[in-house]
């Protein structure tokens, strides 16, 4: 299949953790060190999303005990994972040189229900604020010791850049025998334990590799520069091409989708992020009812304080969230929250001091402007939540009833 297209996406070639500030973002939407990669391509774009009669299944520790093996896993999962195929087409820019044409990229997905609904990463099935023209999906079929594969269209449900899911749909009569995969319950997840992801690293397809959850709770960077809570870290090979697979545990149940990696090298170096399912599953009902999802907006500008700056500041916070700016008529700004109003230069930083310092949010301690931005998300549109507050030297209550962010927020 054709390949070969470069476009930034989710699969990485710097580091992710080298975040300090976060400032002139709002606060749904604080993210961590922006990266580019360069994604494998292919004929086809498809998006994929999970239906809302697959339900969670928490693991108890005798499941976990009688752990099947990747070869157990890859049997049983195989036929439920795709490959999604996608096709964009470009249009002549006389100011660059360039003619019109089509441009291919090349994902991973699974079939989440029965119905022919697949999950997959947004990013698969848009770049740039585009769409792709078409979709079509791969299944990989075993018939008498031979193996397959069959190439079905699919129609984009809706496609969510904030989480960086999609949510993808084949007709079943043209679809062979669909295998939903069972999903997980990702916020049960233990650091330690065996994972394997399945999917088409490189163009190398159906592949599967093995290893461990290497972290939990990990904020991660959606393709419009959100944040996406509760991310879990892998050291299974995760590759260009592996982006929308699933993370599978040891029980068979999906708990992730395999989303972006870390690297010095643009290769995979143990270090693969992928979207919790328990958010993807809550993405994926809103989708296949609406085709959009809903986030809640708080409306600030801030910044993450460290010990060291609060010092610097002369601040009686060890840490937490610098307001720098409150926007007019915003949820924040109902609840009385306020901006800085001077700016001080800290070791090549730029700080906006005299304002709130956000301490927690419904009690839990905030440690970085990404853990704010990651509440909010987490919330509804209507929701209220109850801010901590550190406002000249004195700690105070204040509740903000959050709104709905807009495109422009």
């Amino acid at each position: 299949m054709s390949r070969l297209l470069s476009r930034t996406g989710m699969f990485a070639t710097g580091m992710l953790a080298a975040i300090l500030l976060l400032v002139g973002l709002m606060a749904t939407g604080i993210v961590p060190v922006r990266t580019e990669t360069t994604v494998v391509t292919a004929e086809g774009i498809a998006v994929t999303g999970s239906s809302t009669s697959v339900g969670a299944a928490t693991q108890t520790v005798a499941e976990k005990s009688e752990a099947l093996t990747p070869a157990e896993i890859y049997e049983r999962s195989s036929a439920g994972v795709v490959e999604v195929l996608a096709t964009f087409t470009q249009t002549a820019d006389p100011m660059s040189g360039m003619g019109s044409g089509t441009a291919q990229a090349l994902g991973s997905g699974f079939v989440a229900d029965e119905d022919g609904h697949i999950l997959t990463n947004a990013h698969v099935v848009a770049d740039s604020g585009a769409t792709a023209s078409s979709v079509s999906v791969v299944f990989k079929i075993q018939t008498d010791g031979d193996t397959e594969t069959t190439e079905v269209p699919a129609i984009i449900v809706g496609s969510d850049e904030t989480s960086d899911v999609a949510l993808l749909k084949v007709d079943p009569a043209k679809a062979p025998s669909l295998r939903p995969l069972e999903l997980g319950d990702s916020g049960a997840v233990e650091v330690g334990e065996q994972v394997v992801a399945i999917g088409n690293p490189l163009g190398y397809d159906f592949s599967v590799t093995s290893g461990i959850v290497s972290a939990t709770n990990r904020n991660l960077q959606s393709p419009n520069g959100s944040v996406i809570a509760d991310g879990i870290q892998t050291d299974a090979a995760i590759n260009e091409g592996n982006s929308g697979g699933p993370l599978i545990d040891s029980s068979g149940k999906v708990i992730g989708i395999n989303e972006q990696i870390a690297s010095e090298t643009g290769g995979n170096q143990g270090l693969g992020f992928a979207v919790p399912i328990d958010t993807a599953r809550d993405v994926m009902r809103q989708l296949r009812a609406t085709g959009s999802v809903s986030y809640a907006f708080l409306g600030i500008r801030g910044q993450t304080l460290t010990s060291d700056v609060a010092k610097a500041l002369g601040l009686a916070a060890t840490e937490g969230v610098l307001v720098a700016e409150v926007e007019a008529d915003s949820p924040a700004d109902e609840a009385g929250l306020r901006g800085g109003s001077s700016q001080i230069a800290l070791q090549d930083q730029t700080y906006v001091s005299g304002g709130d310092v956000i301490e927690s949010i419904d009690g839990k301690t905030l440690e970085s402007m990404e853990d704010l931005a990651a509440a909010i998300n987490a919330r509804d549109p209507g929701d209220t939540v109850r801010l901590t507050v550190l406002r000249d030297g004195k700690t105070i209550e204040l509740e903000a009833t959050l709104a709905e962010r807009t495109s422009r927020q």
